[in-house]
């Protein structure tokens, strides 16, 4: 006849009975000594496993660290490894003893699960973090545009990103919205395009106002000789004809660069008797006498010479 599977509680209720029978009959002493050699067992394994992670988790970094591995993401693999290698030291440490641990593990297991679900917003900072850290769309030290934030990168850390501003204040972005938002990275190239747009009056004369744009980029010493600077017609506007100039200046000049070329613009421009005109609107005031009742749009559509005063 089969007999049914043993099950980790009828364990240890089978254990519980047998220590009860043994205190019983006076075996106390022997089962002293039989738990007394447990516990230094699991106390030894323990400590060695113990001391085992840490050697293996320092071991991995020096690996990571010889492999060119970004020292960030190689302390946050060690602490996981060694988390890891701990956890199962003490499951090995409490077998030992003779506590079952497959109830352990199914425990642990619901709680991971429950914890993942309640962490899941900082989990996925994390994975995100590795994968800025691992990827490397920007460094420190980078100017880049992060989920519509413009600065300099200081730090990529395993749930945050800190972005220093133009006016020196300091932005802290969860990782997570740096990889689902686009990254604009400036300081990829060793140069970046200064685009400069100036409007010139239609009656002005076209290639004159190309040529001083080209000029005073070629005149600018911030400016670089290649890429070659060029300008293009970009739209015939209401009130200007719309020229685009275009140069190239290295990431550390290009502030200062675009500064000097716009300045250099402006008074080229009115040395060489070029307007850069601005929008304006004309009004006509129609002046009704009392008396008349004509809707505006009958006085409108008069002639000029027929409307009144």
């Amino acid at each position: 006849m089969l007999q049914p599977a043993a099950t980790p509680s009828t364990d240890a209720r089978a254990e519980a009975v047998r220590i009860a029978s043994e205190l019983r009959g006076g075996e106390w002493l022997h089962l002293l000594q039989e738990w007394g050699l447990k516990l230094l067992a699991a106390a030894l394994i323990f400590l060695v496993g113990r001391w085992l992670a840490r050697r293996l988790s320092t071991g991995l970094d020096r690996v990571m660290g010889r492999a060119g591995v970004d020292a960030m993401l190689g302390g946050f693999l060690r602490n996981t490894a060694y988390a890891v290698m701990l956890v199962l030291v003490i499951m090995t440490a409490l077998t030992a003893i003779g506590i079952p641990t497959t109830s352990m593990f199914a425990v642990l297991g619901a709680a991971g699960l429950a914890v993942g679900l309640a962490l899941k917003d900082s989990l996925s900072n994390i994975a995100s973090g590795v994968m800025l850290i691992v990827l490397r769309p920007f460094r420190a030290g980078d100017h880049v545009v992060v989920a519509g934030q413009e600065g300099t990168a200081l730090e990529i850390r395993v749930f945050q990103t800190r972005v220093r501003a133009a006016d020196h204040r300091i932005i802290i972005l969860p990782n997570s919205s740096i990889t689902t938002a686009p990254i604009i990275n400036h300081s990829a190239l060793p140069q970046r395009r200064i685009e400069v747009r100036v409007g010139v009056g239609y009656g002005d004369d076209l290639q004159l106002a190309r040529a001083t744009l080209l000029g005073i980029a070629c005149d600018e010493p911030l400016v670089m000789d290649e890429p070659a600077p060029f300008v293009q017609v970009a739209n015939l506007g209401a009130s200007s004809v719309d020229l685009d100039l275009f140069a190239f200046a290295r990431n550390a000049d290009y502030g200062e660069a675009r500064s000097r070329v716009i300045e250099a613009i402006r008074d080229r421009f009115r040395d060489n008797g070029i307007d850069i005109p601005y929008p304006r609107s004309d009004l006509h005031v129609i002046n009704v006498p009392a008396g008349v009742t004509a809707p505006a749009q009958e006085i409108a559509a008069l002639p000029a010479s027929s409307k009144p005063d």
